[in-house]
């Protein structure tokens, strides 16, 4: 089971400030996949606090530079979800090996 129970907030992670867990349902099999944490109104203070402060120095950052983070992201985004796809299909897969067993 996955475990996402931090913020990256202003360039790292941080523990929220009070850890409200939530856990997170496969719907195919209605079992627990995840635990997150659940942020409230500090975290949120303080992530937009470090996005105004980024903010200025990315305001900065000239039409290449931006489109080339901005690619990166992408990049990286497309990995992940090519990896969740990959672990939904081995679940998937799995399910009626485990229905078979008595």
């Amino acid at each position: 089971m996955r475990e996402y129970k931090q913020f990256y907030i202003n360039g790292e992670w941080v523990e929220p400030t009070s850890p409200n867990n939530f856990d997170v349902l496969n719907p195919a099999t209605e079992e627990v996949c995840a635990t997150i944490s659940l942020g409230n109104e500090t975290d949120v203070d303080k992530a937009v606090a470090a996005a105004k402060a980024a903010f200025e120095t990315f305001s900065q950052t000239s039409v290449e530079e931006r489109i080339a983070l901005l690619e990166r992201i992408a990049g990286l985004l497309t990995w992940l979800k090519r990896s969740d796809l990959k672990w939904a299909r081995l679940l998937a897969w799995l399910q009626p090996l485990k229905r078979m067993q008595v």
